[in-house]
């Protein structure tokens, strides 16, 4: 077997298994009683994550340089990001809620790379002058990382929503985990906000829990507990993915004044990369500096999760600049 047909047997083989690991993470989250569901859940990711590697050294072996120059490359890389990051943040949460939302977007890359780009497209190809350079590796590299990072941390975030509801709920507390917390809700916009601190769910005093809104009454501690773990776990994901996306912003700055003699021209790509970094920053500055944990930081790091789709795809498709000739990377 040559290493183009290697290639798609592993990028279909990729794809396959991401479909196969999103359907055994919905069963067990619809199904929590069927035992070994998030065991296979997890081996989905993990050979998903193993076949994707694959698939970039075969490329990196017939091309000759690191395997992130145009679209199909660096897209599967992203997965390979989404995977590996899924595995972590898995393994720190204890939950299936993550593969239920990791899995798919996983899927959904390797689908759109696989899938969907004409072959033309998907064939390695000699890399333009001005990407001749060791910054090609670390550049894009960690920036890539960094946009899975930052997408992981985000979904959690979105799943945070989910599991509350939609309800007007701030948990507050640690935003490293001690197993405390504190439930905001407001009930009117007139009356003042009720705050109930809870030591552990099941120690809740009653008589303050009946004084609490109907809105936290309609969730169970088991789900509030979840809750508390995904805002932290999000939290720490997000800020992996932050220090990445700084370095790899001042690595594209050093390598663009190498080759265009400037560090920032303002391209449309680095306006973006600029946004994406304010907006986590943003979420990180409240968290830290403000100590918002729940709902509120929640939604600024789904926002967040727009905006890095908006940078890696976006600004290619509405517009040329300096990075056009790398097709989305």
């Amino acid at each position: 077997m040559n290493l183009v047909a290697l290639q798609n047997a592993l990028d279909n083989t990729s794809f396959a298994v991401l479909f196969l690991t999103v359907l055994i993470y919905w069963v067990g989250v619809a199904f929590p009683k069927i035992p070994y569901l998030q065991v296979l859940g997890t081996a989905g990711m993990g050979i998903a994550n193993l076949c994707i590697a694959a698939l970039l050294a075969s490329r990196w072996i017939e091309a000759g340089y690191f395997p992130i120059s145009n679209l199909y490359e660096s897209l599967f890389f992203l997965a390979w990001g989404v995977t590996a990051i899924h595995l972590v943040a898995e393994r720190m949460s204890r939950s299936r809620l993550v593969g239920a939302f990791a899995a798919p977007l996983a899927m959904g890359i390797a689908a759109f790379a696989a899938l969907t780009l004409p072959s033309e497209m998907q064939a390695s190809a000699p890399l333009v002058p001005a990407l001749k350079s060791n910054w090609l590796m670390m550049h894009v590299s960690i920036m890539m990382l960094s946009y899975a990072t930052l997408m992981i941390g985000a979904l959690l975030a979105i799943a945070f929503l989910v599991v509350t509801r939609g309800k007007n709920i701030e948990l507050r507390g640690s935003s490293i985990g001690t197993g405390g917390y504190r439930l905001l809700s407001k009930t009117s916009s007139a009356a003042p906000a009720e705050e109930l601190k809870v030591a552990s769910p099941t120690k809740a005093n009653t008589a303050v829990l009946n004084a609490v809104s109907a809105e936290i009454a309609t969730l169970s501690p088991q789900r509030l507990t979840l809750a508390d773990t995904l805002d932290n776990i999000s939290y720490r994901i997000i800020g992996l993915g932050f220090p990445l996306l700084t370095i790899g912003i001042i690595a594209g700055a050093v390598w663009a004044n190498e080759a265009w003699g400037s560090y920032w021209s303002w391209d449309p790509k680095e306006t973006w990369a600029l946004i994406t970094w304010l907006v986590f920053a943003a979420y990180l500055h409240a968290r830290i500096t403000r100590g918002w944990q729940g709902r509120r930081p929640a939604i600024l790091a789904a926002t967040g999760f727009a905006v890095v789709w908006i940078c890696y795809l976006g600004v290619n498709l509405l517009g040329k600049g300096l990075h056009s000739y790398g097709w989305f990377f």
